[in-house]
């Protein structure tokens, strides 16, 4: 009886011990995951700043946490990068040039569309969807302009709460960093306009096909070999605009729209300038030193 009783006590101890001792864990990990997130965002913030302090970039970032199923997903520091816990955008809200950036608006004006029953995937808008997005060709796109008209367009727009006067008659197309950031929240995650699944991932898949890829592209594979990236640019003039979703090997997901103008860019001779944010980008959130120190970028 009093060996029973012993071995009762003794498992009681073990057990409450254990518990206790995960309690503590676990609130070790959740003190140092917010300091980590503070120091990201800090570091994150400041490096922005320094890049578009002049007024010739805007960057908008949104993270949009780990892939189902990943080792990111995993790993006792998830919540480290749960979706949206360390946005940060510099020079977000300027108005600029958005170049082809502007046919994100229009694809998703035309999944809407789909929605309602007035646009179908015949083989001939599958080609020229093709064109516009991969290849970034203008003709498609202007044709749905004038055939569905741009104010009618607008109102779709804005009752998205993107920025609403994208297209405007008579002048170039324009648009916000963080309106983009918006609208690639909804793609990713399958919302508003993209609520079907289907055509959700074939707009993604025509995205990780366009063929200019020396922007976002490029920087997130030189930060971490093997990151995909689903984007659409734009460049008009000394406008280049990158906007993308950029996934990393271990499934660590994230936004980024880095729109340039100014310093002589002329052709895709900016495009190496978004590569370089975005190469620091994603160091600075998610390289192997990320959190650990507060970093001086000025």
């Amino acid at each position: 009886m009093i060996a029973t009783i012993i071995i009762v006590g003794s498992l009681s101890y073990f057990f409450n011990n254990s518990y206790a001792s995960t309690i503590i864990d676990n609130f070790k990990t959740e003190q140092a995951i917010k300091k980590k997130q503070k120091i990201i965002q800090t570091n994150l913030t400041n490096y922005l700043n320094t890049v578009t302090k002049d007024g010739t970039a805007s960057v908008s970032f949104y993270n949009l946490g780990a892939e189902s199923g990943s080792a990111a997903a995993n790993s006792k520091y998830a919540k480290l990068y749960q979706a949206g816990s360390l946005e940060t955008e510099s020079n977000a809200h300027a108005v600029k040039t958005a170049a082809s950036t502007y046919k994100l608006y229009l694809t998703a004006y035309l999944m809407n569309q789909k929605s309602n029953g007035n646009f179908s995937w015949t083989t001939e808008n599958t080609d020229n969807f093709d064109k516009m997005i991969v290849n970034s060709e203008n003709d498609f796109a202007e044709a749905q302009i004038d055939k569905y008209g741009a104010s009618t367009i607008s109102t779709f727009i804005k009752k998205q709460g993107w920025y609403p006067s994208v297209f405007q008659d008579g002048q170039a197309a324009k648009t916000t960093s963080y309106s983009l950031q918006l609208l690639l929240e909804d793609l990713a995650t399958g919302k508003g306009a993209y609520e079907n699944e289907s055509d959700q991932a074939k707009i993604l898949d025509l995205m990780g096909k366009q063929i200019y890829r020396t922007g976002i592209p490029a920087g997130a594979s030189a930060a971490d070999s093997g990151t995909t990236v689903q984007d659409k640019v734009g460049f008009l003039n000394d406008t280049n605009n990158d906007a993308g979703i950029v996934t990393l090997p271990n499934g660590q997901r994230y936004i980024l729209v880095v729109m340039t103008n100014g310093y002589n860019q002329s052709g895709l001779s900016g495009f190496s300038r978004i590569a370089e944010i975005t190469k620091n980008v994603q160091k600075i959130v998610y390289g192997s030193d990320a959190g650990n120190k507060i970093e001086n970028y000025s």
